[in-house]
């Protein structure tokens, strides 16, 4: 396949946008980690605002009150709608942001502005949607005033509900508010007059979100008027990219189209219209893996957490490539292709690249393992079964969830010794595993860096102390793998190779309790980032230059680039107690740890 001349790059649209928002006073921040600092509420950074989320609530940001970024984010909750023209697993998110300063006036009128003059959409391609109230909350009639104001006809503009057009809370209480959402129309009358930008048929894509968090959740479940309203938005780089580009979906950019030539070039296989789904979902799969993997954090597959959908995507691919008839190991040379395109903007990916193409190679072994471990079973199972019988859409669930067998493939296993699958009841496993697997994401929405009690200061403060104390104990090359707080405890991941002894942990503990008797100020300085290295603080640091950041210190003890929140005294932690030390995965050790507090 021949890459088309595209007019525009992925390079330049993400530098087009930023200084679009850089002229009119906002400050650019770099893109977070994938994976959440102190946060449970999620299992990776799913937006722009995620990182943002203390300043959101009221914590002043070193740069100011406007801010611009592009962010890394990866969404697995509508994995099963990769492989269409506009749906992926990772994506680059291009926000701005306004922290108790613009509102909607401003921010639709810049959105419309860069949109309809920078990217040249035609006004009469663009339809939006607007909150229509709920309850005590009433519809948005502002914001669809601004829409007119602007040049948008009544036509093109829809009210909808709590589902389409409200965001938040990000856990059970704090910021929410009414959205705005922008679409771009494709111009097919796919359903009629009726058609609006709510309907799946395709016809409109979602480009932008506008929110305006003007509201606070409480407990109760009322909402009162936030002192500090802010706006948060989000647009895909990948389909302005494509709309830009007058191409019929995302994978026909700089973004994908070198990787979908590697596969081409690797398995020996022409893109077609019949097999399009299965490259888009490898290409799509395999920017995930390469840039979760190239994470500064090095999380590795596991069987929870970050590492089951990590270990989850590789295994797909895997699948997907034996479906295209290679039976070897080409990951590693398509996590090539993902890093040296995408390294000028995100270098740690060819810093660890070494890393990525380690755990791709482990990866694939094992899963050849489980296909023939699989294979044992299989051949058990349907042993038992006579010539025109059916294997049970369970059975044929569970090949696929223990083993990785595609359903093709266990039908094609099937035909061989004459019988038939439940393919309706694979279906039935398949949906009620994917609920649950949703539920369960939902059910990560509590607490996290929404929850700015007094008591999770503190624990996010212990954590620091933490690394410190495991620094001093087991060596300077220990780092920060990952961490999460409720409301009860914390949890730890660094790297070390070996389980700690009693001693370690004790001697561990003693650091962090001596530092709470100290009764130590926690002291937070701004300054850049460069700065902060210098002076010796530890982190994630991103490499964005000038960029200002918060170091918080603890005389002695540790110095952490960090958003807070914290205890303003080690003394509040009062004492510090480790309940378990234990693997997390390959390299990396988990703590769980209590404070009691008063």
């Amino acid at each position: 396949m021949q890459s088309k001349k595209l007019a525009m790059q992925a390079s330049e649209m993400r530098r087009m946008y930023v200084d679009f928002f850089v002229e009119r006073g906002h400050k650019e921040i770099a893109s977070a980690s994938l994976i959440p600092e102190n946060d449970p509420s999620v299992l990776f950074t799913t937006a722009g605002m995620h990182p943002l989320v203390p300043y959101l609530l009221g914590e002043r940001h070193p740069m100011g009150k406007r801010l611009v970024s592009v962010q890394k984010c990866i969404r697995t909750d509508d994995i099963e709608e990769v492989g269409d023209g506009f749906h992926h697993t990772y994506f680059e998110m291009l926000g701005n942001w306004s922290l108790g300063d613009y509102f909607k006036e401003e921010s639709i009128s810049m959105s419309h502005s860069f949109l309809t003059e920078v990217v040249g959409i035609p006004v009469g391609k663009l339809a939006v949607t607007v909150f229509e109230g709920y309850e005590a909350i009433p519809r948005d009639n502002e914001a669809y005033e601004i829409w007119k104001r602007v040049g948008l006809c009544d036509n093109q503009i829809y009210y909808y509900g709590m589902k389409e057009n409200w965001w938040g809370p990000a856990g059970e209480t704090g910021p929410c508010g009414p959205d705005t959402e922008i679409f771009y129309d494709i111009g097919t009358d796919f359903c009629g007059d009726e058609c609006g930008p709510a309907c799946s048929c395709g016809k409109f894509v979602e480009i932008w979100n506008n929110v305006f968090m003007q509201y606070s959740k409480l407990p109760d479940g009322t909402f009162i008027m936030l002192d500090q309203k802010n706006v948060d938005t989000g647009m895909s780089l990948e389909r302005i990219l494509a709309i830009y580009n007058h191409v019929a979906s995302n994978y026909e950019t700089d973004m994908f189209t070198p990787i979908i030539e590697k596969i081409e070039s690797l398995t020996g296989a022409i893109r077609t219209k019949e097999n399009e789904r299965e490259y888009h979902i490898i290409a799509d799969h395999m920017r995930a893996v390469t840039f979760i993997l190239g994470d500064n954090k090095k999380i590795t597959p596991s069987n929870t957490g970050q590492g089951y959908i990590l270990r989850r995507l590789i295994r797909r691919v895997i699948r997907l490539i034996k479906m295209l008839g290679v039976s070897g190991n080409i990951l590693t040379a398509i996590a090539e292709v993902v890093i040296s395109t995408n390294c000028p903007v995100y270098p740690e990916l060819a810093e660890n690249q070494g890393f990525i193409y380690e755990h791709l190679e482990k990866e694939f072994a094992m899963f050849n393992k489980a296909l023939e471990s699989g294979l044992k079973v299989a051949e058990k199972t349907f042993s038992v079964l006579k010539r025109g019988e059916c294997l049970g859409g369970g059975e044929a669930f569970r090949l696929f969830d223990t083993f990785g067998f595609p359903l093709e493939f266990t039908e094609e296993l099937a035909k061989e010794k004459g019988v038939s699958v439940d393919v309706e009841g694979f279906k039935r496993h398949l949906s009620e595993h994917q609920e649950k697997s949703r539920s369960g994401a939902q059910g990560l929405f509590k607490g996290g860096l929404a929850d700015r009690s007094e008591q999770t200061a503190r624990l996010h403060t212990a954590t620091h102390l933490l690394n410190g104390a495991l620094r001093k104990v087991l060596g300077g090359d220990v780092s920060q793998r990952g961490s999460n707080i409720n409301a009860e405890r914390l949890r730890f991941d660094f790297s070390f190779d070996r389980k700690m002894t009693e001693d370690e942990i004790s001697e561990v503990s003693r650091i962090v309790n001596q530092a709470i008797s100290d009764e130590l100020d926690v002291v937070c300085e701004e300054m850049p980032v460069e700065e902060a290295i210098a002076s010796g603080a530890v982190g994630v640091f991103e490499k964005k230059y000038g960029e200002v950041v918060k170091v918080y210190s603890i005389d002695g003890y540790s110095k952490e680039i960090c958003g807070g929140p914290h205890a303003n005294n080690t003394r509040e932690l009062i004492s510090f107690r480790i309940q378990k030390e234990e693997s997390s995965s390959a390299g990396v050790r988990r703590i769980r740890a209590v404070i009691e507090s008063g």
